[in-house]
C-alpha cells in the first residue's frame, strides 16, 4: 500500500468512503499517478511533483491541488465553497460537484505538464 492509502485506512467512516471515492477518481484521471506525500500530507503525484491531496478535518474535509491558479481557477465556476489560496473545502452533505474535482485533477496535470516542457 501507498502513503494515500495508508492514509485512507486510518480515518473512521463516512470520511473513509468519501476519501476512497476521491482516490479512485485520482487514479481513473491520471493512472500514472503516485502515491506519496506532499507537504506532510498524503498526495497523488505525477511527474514527481504533487498532483492532488484530499484531506479529512472535523467538520468536513479540505482538497489541495498545490497550486493557487488551479484553485482559483476551479472556485470561479463553484457557488458557495469556502476556499483558501491552496484549497477547498467541501463536508459529506456538501461534497464538491465530480466536474470540480476532475477539473483540479486535470489542471494540475496540465499544469505540470507545462512545466516539463520549459
Amino acid at each position: 500500500m501507498g502513503e494515500v492509502a495508508d492514509y485512507i485506512g486510518g480515518v473512521d467512516e463516512p470520511a473513509r468512503a468519501m476519501l476512497e471515492r476521491l482516490r479512485k477518481r485520482v487514479v481513473e484521471l491520471v493512472p500514472e499517478a503516485e502515491e506519496g506525500t506532499s507537504y506532510g500530507m498524503a498526495a497523488h503525484r505525477y511527474r514527481g511533483k504533487p498532483l492532488i491531496s484530499v484531506v479529512a478535518a472535523k467538520h468536513g474535509y479540505s482538497v489541495f491541488p498545490f497550486s493557487a491558479e488551479v484553485v482559483a481557477a476551479v472556485v470561479a465556476d463553484l457557488d458557495g465553497y469556502r476556499s483558501t489560496k491552496g484549497g477547498i473545502k467541501l463536508s459529506d452533505a456538501r461534497p464538491l460537484p465530480d466536474e470540480a474535482f476532475d477539473g483540479l485533477v486535470r489542471r494540475r496535470r496540465e499544469e505540470i505538464d507545462a512545466s516539463a516542457r520549459r
